[in-house]
């Protein structure tokens, strides 16, 4: 049960003065939907204002408040601005000009003959001086001091500034006293402000100390969920397996393990071995053979005579994961089988059978693994791939599967930084893939421009006669996952023209079958060139397709691009990646297509995108970085992540956990940043 004392904050904003349907829309957009999302929407900047009695006092481009008196109102022919001519107090000329409709609001503004106070940016038009749509126009007797520091907000369509300042000026009225969670001597140490009174600082004015206050207890809070998860799972009695090698003897893998990959499987071994479940993370780059890892992981399991899934975020890489594992599985005499949600009638009823009295010894699926009408004879071992695609949440599901917690082991062919590892991933260990097979070739990557669309052409056509397969990626267009397949589509037709039936195209909103149906043609080899949006990421592994063409690179974040260019290579031909760039390229995109070239170390290029772009999340068009905090910047990640990762330790080890005084005051810090699946545990554990 959420503490009585922040009720409050998880009132819907339609609560708010002015919140109506017209409001409510722009609000959901910017995900404010309660009082607390708006309390927590810290300003972007702020502007400063200075308090001017004359025109010349001031420089161009300055924000000033300054009182003129309105001359005369001149409409122009048409499309240019209404203007209205001004003076200050010395005689000095102001023209102020509003664009369009905002002219109603200069007419009833700015009445000929009177004085007004007006808030804004001093421009030149020609030898005047010129200020556009003024942001204040104030007609009180008195300066408008509070104008002079003014925070501006991120917005959506529809929603102004001052209408923003507003409702976040309510939602901090209705601020509860909350006890503090932090350890004394940490707040001492950092002069930091009490909770509530950082909440308002930050929102007045540039205040690095309220900030970074506000940052911390969201790590905190982070942090100590992940240590509740983790010692529920510690607690909890998972089934011990040792395997005696007879299954895993009988594989026969092409290459022989690297050292990361034998050091990783010793590793999950010892775990495995434990009562307690294991929770590790297997970090492998593109390509550095994650999969042979988590099969011996799952033999290990089906030798000490239990079961094992494997869950895929997407039914692509389920059936492609099926696949290959089944291969490599030939002549171990092991029952593997796919179950996804397009399973239907009897060929689901074997599998569930099959499941059910354990004839079935490994499964892999989308998440219809875990529904409630799958049951399992004893489940023993969960590998999940992709894993930031799932959250504890979900895993905390299939836990409740086995006949006791079984065992998880996460995967992920994304590197992440180290500094980001211990705040996504605090609850597990880790296991690094850090070195690629033998005999993977090196892929050519080159940066061309667009303007050389027909020289790609001939060369995609060159390469296709010479009997081998490509990749055309087209770029995120939007925000709009519809615009990005418009793009898609358009570039599709223009390749079929050259190419005809050789050219297939798959993309997020194609429906399941016609999705396989496309990928089985490419991967059989009976088209020569596959068309996709982002879809095909991860996991696409056609050892023949050795071109891979990203249109509009610049518009990917390096992760994103390493990933891409990680589906070629994979065969034992010469495989090569062009990056196609527009021709407006910012410094940012120069750097990052400049270090494609230059590494292919997806570790190196996790830390060099964090450096780049500083935040957000690796995947998708938001291309800021990959952080699962909404307030925590990287610079705030990476000084205080540490610092509250050990207060987290502290108060679970010295302090009672959530038991004591400060347990009691963390216990709310955990609901206000929506991460009580920790209190949830300790409850259910």
């Amino acid at each position: 049960m959420r503490p009585e004392a922040l009720n409050c904050l998880f009132v819907d904003s339609e609560s708010l003065d002015g919140v109506g349907p017209r409001i409510r829309r722009p609000l959901e957009k910017l995900g404010l939907t309660r009082i607390k999302d708006l309390a927590y929407h810290l300003p972007d900047r702020f502007v400063e204002r200075r308090m001017v009695t004359r025109l010349d006092e001031a420089g161009i481009g300055e924000n000033v408040i300054v009182r003129l008196t309105v001359r005369e109102h001149r409409a122009s022919t048409g499309r240019g601005p209404y203007r209205i001519v001004t003076e200050d107090d010395a005689g000095d000329i102001c023209t102020i000009a509003y664009f369009g409709r905002a002219s109603y609001t200069g007419k009833k503004q700015l009445p000929v003959g009177e004085t007004r106070w007006v808030a804004g940016r001093i421009d030149e038009y020609g030898q005047t001086r010129q200020m556009v749509h003024p942001e204040h126009v104030s007609e009180s007797d008195t300066a408008p001091i509070g104008q002079q520091r003014e925070a501006v907000y991120g917005l959506s369509e529809g929603m102004t500034q001052g209408r923003m300042g507003s409702l976040v000026k309510q939602a901090l009225e209705h601020l509860p006293e909350l006890p503090e969670w932090i350890e004394s001597s940490q707040m001492a140490k950092s002069d930091w402000p009490a909770w509530h009174e950082a909440l308002r600082e930050a929102h007045r004015g540039p205040n690095e100390p309220a900030r970074d206050r506000l940052a911390y207890d969201e790590l905190f809070a982070n942090a100590l969920a992940l240590m509740l998860v983790r010692a529920s799972n510690r607690s909890q009695r998972g089934t011990p397996l040792q395997g005696d090698g007879r299954l895993r003897a009988k594989l026969s893998l092409p290459f022989a393990l690297t050292g990361a990959q034998a050091r990783s499987i010793r590793e999950i071994e010892g775990d495995l071995a434990q009562t307690a479940p294991m929770l590790r993370l297997l970090q492998g780059d593109v390509g550095a053979g994650k999969t042979v890892v988590a099969l011996s992981a799952l033999l290990i399991a089906v030798e000490a005579g239990a079961q094992g899934a494997m869950l895929a975020p997407t039914e692509i890489l389920a059936r492609q994961h099926y696949t290959t594992l089944r291969k490599m599985l030939e002549g171990t005499g092991v029952e593997i089988a796919l179950l996804t949600g397009r399973d239907k009638g009897k060929a689901r009823e074997a599998i569930l059978m099959g499941l059910l009295d354990g004839s079935i010894q490994i499964v892999v699926g989308t998440h219809a693994i875990f529904q409630d009408a799958v049951a399992y004879h004893n489940l023993a071992l969960v590998v999940i791939d992709e894993q930031h695609r799932f959250g504890v949440g979900q895993r905390l599901m299939l836990a409740r599967k086995g006949r006791r917690t079984p065992h998880t082991l996460a995967m992920t062919a994304t590197p992440i930084p180290r500094t980001l590892t211990l705040a996504q991933y605090g609850e597990m260990e880790v296991s690094r893939l850090d070195e690629l097979p033998p005999g993977r070739q090196a892929i050519d990557t080159r940066v061309v421009s667009t303007d050389r669309m027909d020289d790609v052409v001939g060369a995609l056509s060159r390469h296709i006669q010479s009997g081998q397969q490509a990749y055309w990626v087209c770029p995120m267009v939007t925000e709009s996952e519809t615009d990005d397949i418009a793009a898609a589509e358009a570039r599709y037709e223009a390749l079929k023209e050259r190419f005809g039936n050789r050219v297939v195209m798959v993309h997020g909103q194609l429906k399941g079958e016609e999705k396989d149906a496309g990928m089985e043609r490419f991967s059989s080899g009976e088209a020569s060139l596959l068309v996709a949006t982002t879809v095909i990421e991860v996991g696409v592994d056609v050892p023949n397709a050795t071109l891979m063409v990203i249109e509009q690179a610049e518009r990917f974040g390096l992760a994103q691009l390493h990933q891409l260019r990680g589906r070629v290579g994979r065969g034992s031909e010469k495989s090569t990646c062009l990056l196609l760039r527009g021709k407006a390229l910012s410094q940012t995109g120069r750097q990052r297509l400049a270090l494609m070239r230059e590494t292919q170390d997806g570790f190196r290029l996790a830390e060099e995108d964090l450096q780049l772009r500083g935040g957000g999340e690796l995947l998708g068009t938001r291309q800021s970085g990959d952080t699962p905090f909404r307030l925590a910047s990287l610079e705030q990640i990476t000084k205080l992540l540490p610092l509250a990762h050990d207060d987290a330790r502290l108060l679970m080890e010295r302090d009672g956990g959530l038991e004591g005084a400060r347990g009691e005051a963390a216990r709310i810090l955990l609901y206000l940043f929506e991460r009580d699946y920790g209190v949830q545990l300790l409850r259910g554990g």
